[in-house]
């Protein structure tokens, strides 16, 4: 009988391959700086709030609210930065103890047809609306009634021209013309203006003027626009810049922006000018 260490105690020690594997949020992060974002640019390319980002890059999942839009955050991201989100979802489900079980589809779909046969007709309410509307068709009647011998004051009232005839015809109404470069150039001399509409697509937009203060944060959809006005300059962050068509100070910007592409523009006064 020998007196030390059992064989058990002199096995060597395991290399453990997990801890040279970067962590979900560190290798988003690395990710990120290698394609040259900040976490502005991804937060305003994915929408996912700038404290989340930063909480997910250091592997605090506590603010995502829940397992599923933890995932969900984590998809959105890589795919911001340019990397596959799968190995990170599996890597996230290994350590926060599986991927969450999804809902029963049966319990929902029996809810759903056993109910209206609990539910009958609702004849009260009927009545009361079918008295509701008989009232309301004999006041509408006897309004009509009383106001037929004051229309042509209301007429004259409006600026319409009094005509001899007992009959006035009605003036054709004009549309309105869609939106120009004229209409832009309107736009005061003292001042920049700025033109941002979603021609070819939609992306997110950030506006801010001179003193740093957000205008509008948001994805602008195909076929919206939004103009933005100040006294000095606009600060401009473009998602998608390929989807987006800019008329600064009246004029277009003929920018050859690739789709995708994130830009960061500065406008002043006078003739487009990119600060």
């Amino acid at each position: 009988m020998s007196i030390g260490n059992s064989p058990e105690d002199e096995r060597p020690f395991e290399d453990d391959r997990e801890e040279a594997r970067p962590s979900v949020g560190r290798a988003l992060q690395q990710a990120r700086i290698a394609a040259g974002l900040t976490v502005d640019d991804v937060t305003n390319a994915t929408r996912v709030r700038l404290p989340i980002v930063h909480a997910i890059e250091a592997d605090d999942f506590g603010p995502c609210g829940g397992d599923v839009y933890a995932r969900g955050h984590i998809r959105t991201l890589a795919k911001a930065v340019g990397i596959d989100p799968a190995p990170l979802l599996a890597q996230y489900d290994a350590d926060h103890g599986g991927r969450p079980a999804p809902t029963p589809a049966a319990p929902l779909f029996e809810a759903e047809r056993i109910r209206p046969e609990r539910r009958g007709p609702n004849w009260t309410a009927a009545m009361v609306a079918a008295i509701v509307a008989v009232v309301g068709f004999v006041g509408f009647t006897a309004f009509k009634g009383g106001d037929d011998g004051g229309g042509d004051k209301t007429q004259v009232a409006e600026g319409a021209t009094p005509s001899t005839s007992k009959t006035a015809s009605p003036t054709p109404t004009k549309p309105k013309p869609d939106p120009s470069d004229s209409a832009i150039a309107a736009a005061p001399q003292d001042k920049v203006t700025v033109q941002v509409s979603a021609a070819d697509g939609r992306s997110w937009i950030s506006a801010k003027d001179h003193n740093g203060r957000l205008l509008f944060d948001g994805l602008l959809k195909q076929g919206e626009s939004k103009t933005f006005q100040d006294s000095e300059k606009i600060n401009l962050v473009l998602g998608d810049a390929g989807a987006i068509q800019l008329y600064v100070n009246g004029k277009k910007i003929d920018d050859d922006w690739q789709p995708g592409a994130v830009e960061r523009l500065t406008y002043t006064k006078g003739d487009p000018q990119v600060g």
